[in-house]
C-alpha cells in the first residue's frame, strides 16, 4: 500500500480552523457568517438566504442549453436512484413471529455545493435527488458567496436548485457553512438539519469531521481520482483525455493509468503532454499529472492491474481492456466503475444517470457512493403475537440468566402469570 500513489491530505491539520470557525458561527449566528464571508471569500453577502424568488428567477434565466441538460440529468438520476429504493420485507420466523423491515426518510439534510475553482450544478442534482426520491422532506443547500455576482450564491448553482424545487439556500461556504447545518442559526431560520451531504476542501472535510455525531455525514470527500485500467487495445488519446479530464479539476487530482503494455505508456506520454498543454486550465493540469499521486504503472498482466486497483480503491475506475467484462468479474473496490471506451468518467459526472459524489482517499474498500441510500435509515419492526412470544420464551429466560440479567427474562414471564 505505501507504493500506491496518493494524494497527501491530512484533514487533521484543518481542524482547529475548522473548528473555530464552527465555534464563531454557534456564537455570532449571521454576523458571523457575513464576517467569514469578507475574511475568506473577500466579499460581504447582501444576506445569507436568498429570497425564494430569486430561486425561481434564477431557475427562469438559466441558459436553455444548460437548462435541457440539467432536465435530463435530473431524469436519469431520478430513474437510477429510484432502484435503489429497497421494498419493505416481512419475514416469518415462526407462528405469530414476524420481524418487518422498512426503510424511514432522513427528515431534514444540508447539502454543501462547493464554488471555488469550478461552479458544480451537477452536484446540486447529484445530492437533490436521491435525497427527494428517498422521501426527504426537507432539504437546505449552501454554497459559498461569489465576488463576481455580489456576494450571492453563483447563478448557475442557485438555478439548478430552482429547477428541483429547492427553496432554502444560504450564501455561506466553508467550515462556517457545515456548523451553520448543523446547528443550526436563528436569526436565518436556519434549523439543525440531520444529515449533511456535499464535497468541498480540506476544511470543509474536517468539519464534517466534526460536527459528526451531531449530525451524520455521508462522507470526508478529498481531491478527485481516476484510475484507468487499459491493456494494448485501448486508443491512447481516450486515456489520455480521460487523464487530463479529472486533472484539471484540481492540482492534488489523482490521474492514475495501470497497464500491461509498454507500447501503450509510449503512445499515451506524448498525448498527455499534448492535451495538458492546451487544457484551458493548463497549469493545474500539469500540476496534477506531475504531483506524486498521478502515475503510469507498468504491470505484468491485467489480473495484477485489477489486484493493484482494488488495493487503491479509486473514486473513478475506468476499463479499457479488450474483454471490460472479464476485467470487471477482477475488481471489488471502486466508487463508480466505466466499461469501455465509451463510457468516460465525464458521462458519470453529468449524464449517466449513476451519481457523482464517490468515496476518495481508498474509501471505496468500505463505503459506497452517495444514494437514495444515504438518505433512508433501516429500521426493523418486531411484531409478535402472545403464542410467538410464548415459543421463544423459555430460550429468553435461558439466555438472560446466562448474562446475569434475569430482570430481561422476568419481563417476558410477566405476560404468562396470572
Amino acid at each position: 500500500m505505501t507504493l500506491v500513489p496518493r494524494a497527501q491530505v491530512d484533514v487533521t491539520v484543518a481542524s482547529e480552523t475548522a473548528a473555530r470557525l464552527i465555534d464563531e458561527v454557534r456564537r455570532g449566528g449571521e454576523a458571523a457568517l457575513i464576517a467569514q464571508a469578507e475574511r475568506l471569500d473577500r466579499v460581504r453577502p447582501t444576506r445569507i438566504r436568498v429570497d425564494p424568488d430569486d430561486i425561481a428567477a434564477a431557475a427562469e434565466a438559466l441558459d436553455p442549453a444548460v437548462r435541457a441538460a440539467l432536465d435530463e440529468a435530473i431524469r436519469r438520476v431520478r430513474l437510477a436512484s429510484e432502484a435503489q429504493v429497497p421494498p419493505p420485507a416481512v419475514t416469518g420466523l415462526a407462528a405469530g413471529a414476524e420481524v418487518v423491515q422498512r426503510w424511514q426518510p432522513i427528515e431534514r439534510v444540508g447539502v454543501y455545493v462547493p464554488g471555488g475553482k469550478a461552479v458544480y450544478p451537477s452536484s446540486v442534482v447529484m445530492n437533490v435527488v436521491p435525497a427527494q426520491v428517498a422521501g426527504v422532506a426537507s432539504v437546505a443547500l449552501a454554497s459559498p458567496p461569489q465576488a463576481a455576482f455580489g456576494g450571492g450564491v453563483h447563478p448557475t448553482i442557485l438555478g439548478a436548485a430552482g429547477v428541483l424545487g429547492v427553496e432554502e439556500v444560504y450564501a455561506m461556504g466553508g467550515a462556517g457553512a457545515i456548523g451553520a447545518l448543523a446547528y443550526g442559526v436563528p436569526g436565518l431560520g436556519l434549523d439543525p438539519v440531520d444529515l449533511i451531504t456535499g464535497p468541498g476542501n480540506v476544511y470543509v472535510a474536517a468539519a464534517k469531521r466534526l460536527v459528526r455525531g451531531a449530525v451524520g455525514i455521508d462522507a470526508e470527500a478529498g481531491p478527485t481520482e481516476i484510475l484507468i485500467i487499459a491493456d494494448a487495445t485501448a486508443q491512447a488519446r481516450l486515456v489520455a483525455a480521460d487523464l487530463v479530464s479529472q486533472a484539471e479539476h484540481d492540482e492534488l487530482a489523482a490521474a492514475v493509468l495501470v497497464t500491461d503494455s509498454p507500447e501503450l505508456v509510449d503512445a499515451v506520454l506524448p498525448e498527455l503532454e499534448k492535451l495538458a498543454a492546451a487544457a484551458s486550465a493548463s497549469l493545474r493540469v500539469t500540476a496534477a499529472l506531475d504531483g506524486q499521486q498521478s502515475a503510469i504503472v507498468l504491470v505484468d498482466d491485467i489480473a495484477t492491474a485489477a489486484a493493484f486497483s482494488n488495493a487503491y480503491g479509486p473514486e473513478h475506475l475506468e476499463l479499457q481492456t479488450a474483454d471490460p467484462g472479464a476485467t470487471l468479474d477482477l475488481i471489488t473496490n471502486a466508487g463508480a466503475i466505466f466499461l469501455g471506451s465509451d463510457a468516460p468518467v465525464s458521462l458519470g459526472d453529468y449524464l449517466a444517470g449513476s451519481n457523482h459524489v464517490l468515496p476518495t482517499g481508498g474509501q471505496s474498500r468500505f463505503s459506497s457512493g452517495l444514494g437514495a441510500a444515504t438518505f433512508l435509515r433501516s429500521q426493523q419492526v418486531i411484531r409478535y403475537d402472545h403464542e410467538g412470544l410464548a415459543g421463544v420464551r423459555a430460550g429468553i429466560r435461558a439466555l438472560s440468566d446466562a448474562e446475569q440479567l434475569p430482570a430481561h427474562g422476568d419481563a417476558v414471564d410477566s405476560r404468562f402469570e396470572g
